[in-house]
């Protein structure tokens, strides 16, 4: 095609500056056709790939969504056995949630699951199961609350180490029951003999003002307790502790509105 724009070019039957143009457009033609043959392919392979992420992402989540509502049910199943007083149904149930379920549904279903080995006086497996519920969710609130029934349930069989370990973690600002941890840190202590470190952060868990009202009431207790010589007999408070449910502190009221004045 060039050489042809030439050779009109000698018959004198084209202008210099058409052979140009003729040139200068074939030149941008095959260029194009090379840029189409390098890269169709490439931008080909790129929408094959989004496409088979966009496909995968929507089998995954519809497989997650499934997962969830199958846990669901059988989370709803083991309370319905707990409540008919059948804990080898509930035990069932639990198993079943646990394994379907996200991170938050395997924390709960373990916990019940703990509960059960609990209330059947199998207190290793119910430390076990509450460990792996504090493993199984990132929500704080869930496996916080784990990892705080774990420790109380392993103040009779860890050293004071050990327990240690288990509770500085959660008793950090921003905790959600950082105040909890630290109630737990102190009884710890006491029971292993160390009486004036517990006192210390009794009364500053006592003097608090972010303490929720049952830490400051207990804690006021077991200083008392403590000042009258009865610190060795706490060590069944720090059992009993065990069994107190952990719950976030609630927020406090609203303060009522002040009653109008009359003029």
């Amino acid at each position: 095609m060039i050489f042809s724009g030439l050779t009109a070019v000698i018959g004198g039957d084209v202008s210099v500056v058409d052979v140009f143009e003729q040139v200068e457009e074939e030149l941008r033609s095959d260029r194009y056709k090379r840029l189409a043959r390098t890269w169709l392919p490439v931008a080909g392979g790129v929408l094959l790939v989004a496409l088979i992420a966009a496909l995968a992402f929507w089998g995954w989540d519809s497989w997650q969504t499934s997962k969830a509502d199958k846990a669901s049910v059988a989370y709803d199943r083991g309370l319905e056995s707990l409540e008919a007083n059948n804990p080898v149904g509930a035990d069932a149930a639990f198993i079943q949630a646990a394994k379907d379920g996200n991170g938050a549904y395997k924390s709960m279903a373990l916990s019940q699951r703990a509960g059960i080995a609990l209330a059947a006086n199998r207190i290793p497996d119910a430390i076990a199961l509450l460990d792996e519920a504090a493993k199984a969710s990132s929500d704080p609130l869930l496996s916080d609350t784990a990892a705080l029934k774990a420790a109380w349930l392993a103040m009779d069989t860890e050293t004071l180490e050990q327990i240690q370990a288990r509770l500085e973690p959660l008793a950090k600002d921003g905790r959600p029951f950082s105040a909890f941890a630290l109630e737990a840190l102190a009884m710890a202590r006491l029971q292993h003999g160390q009486v004036a470190p517990a006192r210390e952060a009794l009364v500053l868990l006592k003097n608090g003002l972010d303490t929720p009202e049952i830490v400051t009431q207990r804690a006021d207790l077991a200083i008392a307790a403590i000042d009258a010589g009865g610190a060795p007999g706490l060590a069944a408070i720090v059992r009993a502790q065990a069994a107190i449910p952990v719950a976030p502190p609630a927020p406090p009221a609203p303060a009522a509105p002040a009653a109008p004045t009359r003029p």
